[in-house]
């Protein structure tokens, strides 16, 4: 399992677990696959409905490719960083701060596929449309990713984006969510000010730390929250996180 270790809001270094390149190419494939089988469908039913020369109207022949450019940019924005295929190959697309992806980035990813992912080059190469160096062109995603420490393709480069392993329980796949028992009082209702995103990052730090023993960290990452909500506790470091956590969990249910 390839681990990357990226800083989080805290200045937090946490493993993400990388999807390996074979996972990535199966939810390629499924998608792709479902795209295919779009095209033949809709050429299908549109030869029903209009006729044999629907293609040379060029309305039709847009509103007929749209669904085909835009699946990824959509789905990934619709589905948190998923496709189909992603989906079922249980990877997803995150941010190198460890967070969700912003629309932007999802654009940008999906722009620099026709770099990644060039179709119509390779289409060109195969029937003679093209030079035969541009075949280094529709490689050139593989090559990025294969070469790159972090697994990305030209579109995470740009974006700033990496694809993670679902399947592989690291600690980004915790839920910020914890029991709270219903007698539970809470003590510090500063923690309200933290983002959901800062709320997952601790609950990450809090399995780091008992995992490690590295009570430094619990003792660091403490003093920072204390001081960014301008509070004080008497509790240990990692029971004060630790109630951070149950602390938020009571408030954003009750």
């Amino acid at each position: 399992m390839l681990l990357v270790k990226l800083d989080t809001g805290f200045n937090i270094e946490v493993e993400f677990a990388l999807s390996p390149f074979h996972r990535r190419f199966f939810a390629w494939l499924i998608d792709a696959t479902i795209q295919g089988t779009y095209l033949f469908m809709a050429a299908k039913l549109l030869n029903a409905l209009v006729g044999l020369e629907w293609d040379s109207q060029i309305w039709i022949f847009v509103l007929y490719l749209l669904p085909f450019i835009f699946y990824h940019l959509i789905s990934e924005i619709m589905m948190n960083g998923q496709s189909v295929g992603k989906m079922v190959m249980q990877i997803k697309v995150m941010t190198l701060q460890g967070g969700e992806p912003s629309i932007s980035q999802y654009l940008i990813r999906w722009l620099f596929r026709i770099i990644d992912f060039p179709i119509l080059l390779f289409a060109g190469s195969l029937s003679g449309y093209s030079t035969w160096w541009v075949v280094l062109f529709i490689f050139a995603g593989l090559i990025c990713v294969i070469a790159t420490p972090k697994s990305q393709r030209v579109g995470d480069l740009v974006a700033g984006t990496i694809l993670i392993d679902l399947k592989k329980r690291t600690s980004w796949q915790d839920t910020v969510f914890t029991e709270v028992e219903s007698t539970y009082q809470p003590r510090y209702p500063q923690v309200m000010q933290l983002s959901d995103r800062d709320v997952n990052t601790l609950k990450n730090i809090i399995e780091t730390v008992k995992r490690r023993n590295d009570y430094d960290l619990s003792i660091k990452i403490a003093y920072r929250i204390q001081s960014k909500l301008k509070m004080t506790s008497d509790q240990d470091s990692l029971e004060f996180l630790q109630t951070l956590l149950k602390d938020y969990n009571y408030y954003s249910t009750n």
